[in-house]
């Protein structure tokens, strides 16, 4: 097993960010132009995440097929200011893939961090290093969409 941490501070309000976290257009959002997801059982992506599994197709580089993935939402009770939502999914070559997203308030914004555990066997460290860069890409595309003032068109 191997664990992937990444955190970007943010100058938005842990509120606002939490929202949009909450969101599975957010995923899409931040994911593109590397991954996209599209929704299998069920077929639709809610408006917002609740508990439970969400099976998707990816795509890397929007194109090529890569499998199935169970998303599987946890939203964990708030612990004063700080919201957490864990991704506790597995997928095709890749029984564990437990990802947390951690949001709460630091001064100048809002720490968010990404923390993912990865089990894919031997393939864990090739799965590891593109998991590395997967969230790097995803927190620019975050910071992008910060400073856009969360205007998904202007990004």
């Amino acid at each position: 097993m191997k664990t992937i941490e990444l955190e970007t501070i943010l100058p938005a309000q842990t509120e606002v960010v939490w929202d949009h976290v909450l969101q599975p257009r957010l995923l899409l959002f931040v994911a593109k132009g590397m991954m996209t997801f599209h929704p299998v059982d069920p077929d639709t992506f809610p408006e917002c995440w609740s508990e439970g599994r969400y099976r998707v197709q990816k795509y890397f580089m929007g194109f090529l097929p890569i499998g199935w993935q169970d998303i599987g939402i946890e939203i964990m009770p708030d612990q004063g200011r700080m919201h957490r939502i864990r991704d506790n999914g597995r997928g095709w070559l890749i029984p564990i893939w437990d990802h947390m997203i951690t949001v709460e308030p630091v001064d100048g914004g809002t720490r968010y961090l990404d923390r993912v555990k990865i089990d894919a066997g031997i393939l864990t460290p090739v799965v590891a290093a593109f998991a590395r860069r997967f969230y790097a890409h995803r927190q620019q595309r975050l910071r992008t969409f910060v400073e856009a003032d969360f205007d998904y068109a202007e990004c």
